[in-house]
């Protein structure tokens, strides 16, 4: 092959590989990209149903640690939020986050798993107020019920913060794709 055909083949083809590993980093910055955007909508959506659902058996609580309803009327709210709790952390679990956002994601599960165990205080508490009249169980009964209380607004206020950085997107860095800029 002549000189004048050879040299423009190989600069074509050079520039031809010099494009597929251009199109094959943006590929990746867009999967990243992709990947921690659904992660941030996820963990929105998990959130706000999180909010709602404690949100409604705080009240309650409330209602029983103030005398205003009987401990025997939440019952049922205490079984459904424990049980959509377990949930909330199963799905919490099942999250995919990206790398940077690993933390967020096992610090909300954390928190789920500690309103579970502040819901287990209540139920404890309110079983005591049913089962056991009387003054010594009383104290026992209202302590239980408003440490549970307090770890379950805790842990609801904990989540909501926690979700808010996870939505965030971070500040970017120099570091892109493992290259860093000067």
């Amino acid at each position: 092959m002549p000189v004048g055909v050879l040299v423009p083949l190989i600069v074509f083809a050079l520039l031809a590989l010099l494009f597929a590993l251009v199109l094959r980093r943006a590929a990746l910055l867009v999967a990243r990209m992709r990947e921690a955007d659904s992660f941030r909508a996820a963990v929105t959506d998990l959130a706000t149903r999180i909010d709602i659902s404690l949100g409604g058996v705080v009240e309650r609580i409330d209602s029983v640690r103030r005398h205003q309803l009987p401990s025997d009327a939440i019952a049922d709210n205490l079984e459904a939020a424990t049980e959509a709790v377990g949930r909330y952390a199963e799905e919490g679990r099942a999250l995919r986050a990206p790398p940077s956002a690993r933390v967020q994601r096992d610090s909300i599960v954390a928190e789920l798993e500690r309103a579970g165990r502040a819901l287990e205080m209540v139920v404890h508490g309110a079983e005591l107020m049913t089962t056991q009249p009387g003054p010594a169980r009383e104290l026992e009964a209202q302590t239980s019920i408003k440490r549970g209380y307090l770890n379950l607004i805790h842990a609801r206020e904990a989540i909501g913060r926690l979700a808010v950085e996870a939505a965030t997107p971070p500040a970017p860095t120099g570091e892109v794709l493992g290259r860093r800029e000067l």
